[in-house]
């Protein structure tokens, strides 16, 4: 077990845009322990928000989800990513643009990676996609925690442009969808 609590049984890893958005709305799900945005997948050690933003560093933002798997199930986690961000655009979230925004999921062992292949597989055979799913799967590297001050961006910032314009309609589509699994 990894000294923060953190095992492959109760920690996620997901990209999909803007870690604001991710946030905002992965804490708002019961059994969700702890939601921290930060960098993954890149080649620099230690990356920066204004190095990771100028495209260079190769990582994605992402959170990094600690969960109670007895509450919720990394499938469950799975339906909440595909549903508040668009996986088939690559590189690309609306008008955010560069592989730093890009649809990723870094798994921890063969069943993360089964279970979201079989998710993938779910949402294209359903038919609901306008284009196929370009989200990248891979196993997961160092992830690397975000300065302090994307920590709870949202509820600390929902009047700003951004937040209203981009990270509400998300969390407004979690609210909706997902009122089940809301705390």
């Amino acid at each position: 077990m990894h000294p923060d609590g953190l095992t492959s049984d109760n920690i996620a890893i997901f990209g999909g845009g803007c870690f604001w958005c991710l946030e905002a709305v992965f804490q708002r799900v019961d059994g969700v322990v702890e939601v921290i945005p930060g960098y993954c997948g890149g080649m620099v050690s230690d990356p920066d928000y204004q190095a990771v933003c100028g495209g260079q560093t190769g990582h994605a933002e992402v959170v990094r989800l600690r969960f109670d798997p007895a509450r919720r199930s990394y499938d469950e986690l799975l339906q909440i990513f595909f549903e508040i961000h668009d996986p088939t655009t690559l590189d690309r979230q609306g008008n955010d643009v560069g592989s730093q925004y890009r649809s990723v999921i870094f798994y921890f062992g063969d069943a993360q990676r089964r279970t979201a292949e079989a998710r993938m597989h779910a949402i294209e055979s359903a038919g609901t996609l306008r284009a196929p799913i370009v989200t990248e799967l891979r196993p997961a590297p160092e992830f690397w925690p975000a300065e302090a001050y994307h920590r709870d961006y949202f509820l600390r910032n929902a009047a700003e442009p951004y937040c209203q314009f981009v990270v509400a309609p998300k969390v407004a589509k979690f609210m909706r969808k997902f009122a089940a699994l809301q705390r």
